[in-house]
């Protein structure tokens, strides 16, 4: 462009070369235009600015609390001067360790830098998702204890370890705490030395943990208004005894393997929960009979489980029978009951044996597995 007609570009107002902007095709044809005169890229600059920076502090919040992860919040600095910092005040903090960091320490480091660098007063939701090596346990429960202080009310947890005997211990403030009200912990070890109070907490998932019927009962009268109950490959009770009028819902996912011993006679867990509006039972369960005891209340039932004996072979036929035909025969006053497809073989079984499926079965929307096929692929 010859100098002359840039100038004639230049004495434009900024109204007039923002209405030309925008009549072009595309965006990046209108950053294209700053190659020819210095004034329009001077406009597209601050008009980028201008609409980043026009933007209240709250949706930029917004915005960046829905990003995978906090360490993507933080890189938005560069985008506008205005979110440099806006990140400090997240609700939401979100830290995972990945491929990204060399090492755990890699990690630590970076929580701890961040954490100390945020200057929000109140704390949506913290997940963290790390290793549970016993050096960083200290820095574990820091973190924690900065959630409690800014009151989370959602607490994610997923602790992972190649080492078994490492395990991650609650300070007891943690139990007495009751700003929670959403909380999922994979890897955690429960110890508390007295009752549990956590008074808002609604929803608790918990997965690979060894819980026992005074735990149990401890988490649910320490929880009076819980409402959901997720129970994920737990052990180390007979009996899930929910008596409290609060919980609707119950998920059992899944008995592992490291409760059994081959000096057991078969496994046998019984559920008594008479309040509860819902039930799903899923996964591979270890054990030789899970039994309902009191669940008259229930309005919807999911059942999509297999069962394997103490030697971890598929349980004898018979009781995989007897057990599916129990549970229907047990929920015969709710609304629904669904069967996946991992009980669809012994389903094939029991229609062959002239069993009549009550009118409130229905089956998932998936390729059906006959008894044949399924045992073929064994």
């Amino acid at each position: 462009m010859k100098k002359g007609e840039e100038d004639r570009i230049s004495a434009l107002p900024d109204w007039l070369l923002l209405e030309i902007l925008s009549r072009l095709p595309s965006r990046k044809d209108a950053i294209r235009t700053g190659f020819h005169s210095r004034k329009f890229q001077k406009i597209m600059e601050k008009r980028e600015e201008d609409r980043i920076s026009a933007l209240p502090d709250c949706l930029l919040l917004e915005i960046l609390s829905r990003l995978p992860t906090t360490k993507s919040a933080i890189k938005t600095g560069i985008l506008s001067k205005r979110w440099k910092q806006i990140w400090t005040l997240l609700p939401v903090l979100i830290f995972k360790c990945t491929v990204d960091n060399r090492t755990p320490s890699d990690f630590v480091s970076f929580v701890d830098k961040t954490l100390t660098q945020c200057r929000q007063l109140k704390l949506g939701k913290l997940v963290l998702s790390t290793y549970r090596d016993i050096q960083f346990q200290p820095q574990l429960s820091n973190w924690i204890r900065y959630a409690i202080s800014c009151n989370v009310e959602e607490l994610r947890l997923s602790l992972k370890s190649a080492d078994s005997r490492v395990k991650f211990e609650f300070d007891q403030n943690f139990f007495i705490s009751s700003c929670f009200t959403d909380m999922a912990l994979v890897g955690c070890v429960l110890n508390p030395t007295g009752a549990i109070c956590w008074k808002n907490l609604k929803t608790f998932y918990i997965d690979h943990t060894n819980l026992d019927e005074d735990m149990i009962e401890n988490i649910l009268s320490g929880s009076p208004v819980l409402e959901t109950l997720v129970l994920d490959s737990c052990y180390g009770f007979k009996l899930i005894d929910i008596t409290s009028k609060s919980v609707k819902n119950l998920v059992f996912t899944g008995y592992p393997k490291c409760q059994v011993t081959h000096d057991e006679v078969g496994e046998i867990i019984k559920i008594n929960a008479p309040n509860i509006l819902s039930l799903s039972i899923q996964e591979d369960l270890v054990l030789w009979k899970l039994l309902l005891l009191d669940v008259s209340s229930l309005i919807k039932v999911y059942l999509d489980y297999y069962t394997l004996d103490r030697y971890f072979d598929p349980t004898p036929k018979e009781a995989e029978e007897e057990m599916l035909k129990g549970f229907i025969l047990k929920t015969r006053h709710v609304k629904e009951l669904e069967i996946g497809s991992y009980c669809y073989k012994v389903v094939s079984r029991l229609e062959a044996k002239g069993f009549e499926f009550p009118s409130n079965v229905k089956f998932s929307d998936e390729t059906w597995c006959d008894e044949d096929s399924v045992e073929n692929e064994d």
